[in-house]
């Protein structure tokens, strides 16, 4: 076991193990851009060897950068952003930072109380989910000059620079395809559209997909419900249970596809024989699904990673992140869509 009583490790220790100027440590640390990667690994090995921690909170005094970014999803309790939060984390690693990460809760009020703690904690960017903030927020980060970037979705007036997909569009292809076979009794099931701006763009580009084939949607099958497999399964229920049954269901995302179809089988219906059943988001399992769930891919590794770039660069830089990138999504169509039964 280690011996408390030695002396902690410092920079000058580090320098020494690692063969080069106490600058240079600090460097690799601060701006690790300008090392070279076998010094900057030289560099790592003595930390590792020394157990030599800095002082962040004695550096961020000084005006020196923390190395962290802050990111604040709505959720980490399903596999919603998980490969977001995996790209990103990812690539901001490779880039000399770390992230600090936390989940509001689909609630805006804590997103700022949140947006606030990290900024105390001298974050030196932060990373948003979607273009739906609260005035708070935005102002905060405008006030504080903080390098930021709006994740997931991509829009032309988004208040800061935006990485992401156009959920907009995402909607539309899924409800062209879906009315492309020949349905044009759908329902949907989404996420509470209220304060989330991703799920609302879905939602109404299905609307304009299906308008656009003469379709519209009936008041009494727009579901709305939680992220939930659970509670997915208790509405679909719901809606085969009325006189009129739907013969599509297009989901919001793929973790309310997964329970629409679970409860659909639970009720001995088969899927797509019975009814169609698609989703939004490619999530890890859909593809493996049975049947293998029809959705359209959100590119999500790769907003991650183009994302921790941009605001990588606005730090390093210390310029505003002036553009953003607009991230195609695809329709995936695998098995749990079919022409429509005309006998249906």
């Amino acid at each position: 076991m280690t011996d408390k009583n030695i002396k902690k490790a410092d920079i000058i220790a580090v320098a020494k193990a690692a063969r080069v100027s106490p600058s240079t440590v600090s460097r690799s640390f601060n701006h690790p851009e300008l090392v070279k990667a076998n010094t900057r690994k030289k560099i790592d090995a003595a930390v590792r060897r020394l157990g030599y921690i800095r002082n962040r909170a004695a550096q961020t005094i000084h005006g020196i950068r923390s190395g962290t970014i802050g990111l604040i999803v709505p959720t980490i309790d399903h596999a919603i952003f998980a490969e977001l939060v995996q790209s990103f984390s990812d690539a901001v690693e490779d880039l000399g930072f770390t992230i600090l990460l936390a989940s509001h809760g689909y609630s805006l009020d804590r997103e700022y109380a949140l947006t606030r703690k990290m900024l105390e904690h001298r974050v030196d960017g932060m990373a948003l989910i979607g273009i739906e903030h609260s005035e708070d927020t935005y102002g905060l980060l405008d006030q504080q000059s903080m390098p930021s970037v709006l994740l997931w979705n991509y829009s032309d007036e988004a208040p800061f620079t935006c990485v992401g997909s156009d959920n907009f569009e995402a909607g539309k292809l899924i409800g062209t395809h879906v009315a492309g076979l020949g349905h044009r009794d759908i329902a949907t099931l989404f996420p509470p559209l209220a304060g989330n701006d991703r799920a609302q763009l879905r939602f109404d580009g299905v609307r304009h997909a299906l308008n656009a084939h003469g379709v519209r949607i009936r008041d009494d099958w727009i579901f709305e419900t939680p992220y939930s497999v659970a509670e997915a399964k208790m509405a679909v229920e719901t809606l085969i249970k009325a006189d009129k049954q739907p013969t599509a269901v297009i989901c919001g995302n793929d973790v309310l596809a997964w329970g629409a179809i679970y409860g659909l089988m639970k009720n001995g219906l088969s899927v797509p024989d019975d009814l169609t059943v698609t989703g939004i988001g490619d999530f890890k399992g859909s593809k493996e699904f049975e049947p293998g769930l029809t959705t359209v891919r959100i590119p999500a590794r790769q907003i991650g990673a183009q994302g921790a770039k941009r605001i990588v660069e606005a730090i390093v830089s210390d310029a505003p992140v002036s553009f953003g990138d607009r991230i195609a999504p695809e329709l995936i169509v695998r098995a749990t869509s079919a022409i429509r039964d005309i006998e249906h």
